[in-house]
């Protein structure tokens, strides 16, 4: 395999978006051109696209760099070791115990090539899947590069969740491996997790073993986990065992690489499938773009930190194969933040010099409820460079305490605005900006270009919401949905398909600059006297008063108005809640206008959230309206459900006099 330097070349000189992701690909290490290569080049066809069929209701079928070969595993690791680099750190992993390991990219090398050699041994071959359902520890990011190594597709799942929404990925995607753990720790307390995995595992499915990572049992006591015989494989008799030496062989730019699920508001989840070769294309070099130090010769003192599960598509792009396809030095951490105390994420980001720190924001705003005074001295926050969020757009208040008091009120925010269909970011200030606008996405990343449109296409105007569709994706954008081509079209491409546009769900507008406002799911667009307000707007000023930490905003059924405005808060401690409701509803009223002012403000404990921390709005809507739940597998924080019933159960509306149950339906 060959490559250009990660240092290369100048980023921005292309014309056109083909010939500059071509300019990207070639950082990567590619297999020697065959005959037919195009001017030297590793792939022969650099970009193909054949336009949607609105009558079979199919595509567009997307290539990037046929003919091109690679390895996704060698590009992250053996060509580090190659370059003379195989004595920097890779890894920093921290358990929520306390427990410390260092990987560097040597050993991660022969870890990788240990568990790639256990795959093949049991039966694992090119274009198997194989589900991984592992807490944040080394193993889960060994896994994930030894399935993609051999050619495999991985599907991680998130290890909290259910047993359920375990076995709905197993099924769907005819998986013949899973790769589990005895328990993990969580909150300080060594959570069993096998269980969950042999109840996903149980009836009817391909899965042949499972393959088992020893995480809270003692070794002294491993037969008291619950094991298969001829099924169940423990890591350290597979793996431990395996040789360390495998040569790479490098697939095709298209083979599938992994299929990340993503749920939506109504039906199942959606299997998206992403491939190898565009799809670390774009992650390698957008990671370069919006993480690495602006000067090269300083790239070697930088240490990343996502804080994202490894399950999650963030991660799979910021915390795998972006960060290690760079040669980064990163932190992954096992547990909660606030285990033993909420101070947790300041120790760590002292204790390993981090330099770039990449959230959630309602991490955030979580972290603001903990030191409502700032950040203590006795956290040492220099070595922070940079600071990023991503996962829904950020409230402008939670902004300005991030950079603040974790950035010292002068690193740079990145406020990224991308999907699990997109593979990598598309919006995002430029890092080296001067001047930021909190809570804006800006501009589109070189090599992709948006639009916001109206329901007809047309663009719309400064101040006026609308869709936002990507025009031009980029090489990472998702294939299809595994098993059905038809959701694929119809989820993402039926609505703009004369025009070939991405529909990506959200609502946006510009600003008179020109800059772009991510203004949540359409799907929360509320619809108030025909006037169309957005939940983050609303939940935006809602923050932005003292006394909330978090807000929710959900749309309720109205018969004069269409729909009621409800705002769900989470108070900061010591509050009391008798005069604050109404004083929040006048709040938003100042802040926005009295159309956006909310009918009903209801004092929670917390605010439900997907593991990416999306504010799960419809379940609030179901709540407060007494209707049955949707799916909640992708819940995060389930004890927020009953935190909010109670709530519910004990509130009286203040303008209509009624009390809302949905402990029992009644109005």
């Amino acid at each position: 395999m060959h490559g250009v330097p990660i240092d290369g070349p100048a980023r921005h000189r292309s014309t056109t978006n083909v010939a500059f992701w071509e300019e990207q690909a070639l950082r990567l290490d590619w297999a020697e051109p065959d005959a037919g290569a195009r001017s030297g080049k590793p792939w022969h066809t650099a970009h193909r696209r054949v336009a949607a069929d609105l009558d079979a209701g199919t595509g567009p079928d997307i290539t990037w760099f046929e003919g091109g070969k690679l390895n996704v595993a060698y590009n992250c690791a053996d060509r580090h070791v190659a370059a003379g680099r195989g004595d920097k750190v890779a890894l920093h992993f921290e358990g929520e115990p306390g427990d410390r390991r260092a990987i560097t990219y040597a050993e991660l090398q022969r870890e990788v090539s240990k568990a790639a050699n256990a795959l093949l041994a049991l039966g694992i071959t090119k274009g198997d899947r194989v589900v991984i359902y592992l807490p944040v520890i080394p193993e889960t990011v060994i896994i994930t590069l030894a399935v993609a190594r051999i050619g495999a597709i991985h599907s991680l799942v998130f290890g909290g969740f259910s047993a359920e929404a375990l076995k709905f990925r197993v099924e769907d995607t005819r998986a013949k491996l899973l790769v589990t753990t005895d328990g993990q720790f969580r909150r300080g307390v060594a959570v069993p997790v096998k269980d969950n995995a042999d109840a996903a595992v149980a009836g009817e499915n391909a899965v042949e073993h499972v393959l088992v990572v020893n995480r809270t049992t003692p070794a002294d006591q491993l037969a008291t986990v619950p094991m298969t015989e001829g099924r169940d494989v423990w890591w350290h008799d597979a793996v431990g065992q395996a040789s360390d030496v495998h040569e790479p062989e490098a697939f095709d730019a298209e083979t599938p690489l992994f299929i990340m699920y993503t749920s939506g508001t109504t039906g199942k989840p959606k299997g998206l499938v992403h491939t190898s070769g565009g799809y670390l294309t774009q992650a390698s070099w957008s990671f370069e773009h919006l993480f690495s130090n602006p000067d090269p010769a300083l790239r070697d003192q930088d240490v990343h930190w996502c804080t994202a599960d490894l399950a999650w598509v963030t991660a799979h792009t910021y915390e795998i194969y972006g960060p290690l396809s760079n040669g980064v030095t990163q932190v992954i951490f096992e547990g909660t933040p606030n285990t033993p105390h909420p101070g947790r994420h300041f120790e760590i980001i002292e204790r390993y010099g981090v330099t770039q720190y990449y959230t959630a924001p309602t991490l955030v705003r979580s972290l603001m409820g903990w030191f409502p005074d700032g950040v203590p001295d006795s956290y040492d926050l220099s070595s922070i460079r940079m600071l990023g969020t991503v996962g829904e757009a950020v409230n402008p208040e939670a902004w300005r305490w991030l950079r603040q008091n974790v950035g010292a009120g002068t690193a740079p925010v990145v406020d990224t605005w991308w999907q699990s269909e997109t593979g990598a970011t598309i919006l995002s200030p430029a890092p080296t900006d001067t001047e930021f606008k909190p809570g804006c996405a800006a501009r589109p990343l070189p090599g992709v270009s948006t639009r916001i449109v109206d329901d007809a296409g047309n663009t719309v105007p400064p101040g006026v919401q609308g869709f936002i569709v990507v025009d031009t994706p980029g090489p990472a954008i998702a294939r299809t949905v595994w098993g059905n081509p038809q959701r694929y079209f119809d989820s993402y491409w039926r609505k703009y398909a004369a025009q070939g546009w991405f529909l990506a769900g959200d609502g946006a507008k510009y600003d008179d600059d020109g800059d772009i406002w991510i203004l949540g799911r359409v799907d929360d667009t509320l619809n108030v006297s025909g006037h169309l307000l957005s939940t983050i707007e609303i939940e935006s000023a809602l923050v932005s008063h003292p006394d909330v930490v978090e807000a929710g905003v959900c749309p309720v059924a109205d018969p004069k108005t269409g729909h009621a405005i409800v705002a769900f808060v989470v108070l900061k401690g010591g509050v009391s809640t008798g005069s604050t409701t109404e004083e929040l509803r006048n709040h938003v009223a100042k802040e926005i206008g009295p159309i956006a002012k909310p009918r009903d403000v209801v004092v929670v404990p917390d605010v439900p959230k997907t593991r990416s921390g999306k504010i799960m709005r419809r379940l609030l809507t179901q709540l407060f309206e007494g209707t049955t739940l949707g799916d909640t597998t992708s819940l995060q924080n389930e004890p927020a459900i009953a935190g909010i019933q109670e709530a519910l159960d004990g509130y009286t509306a203040p303008l209509i006099g009624q009390k809302q149950s949905t402990l029992n339906g009644q109005k």
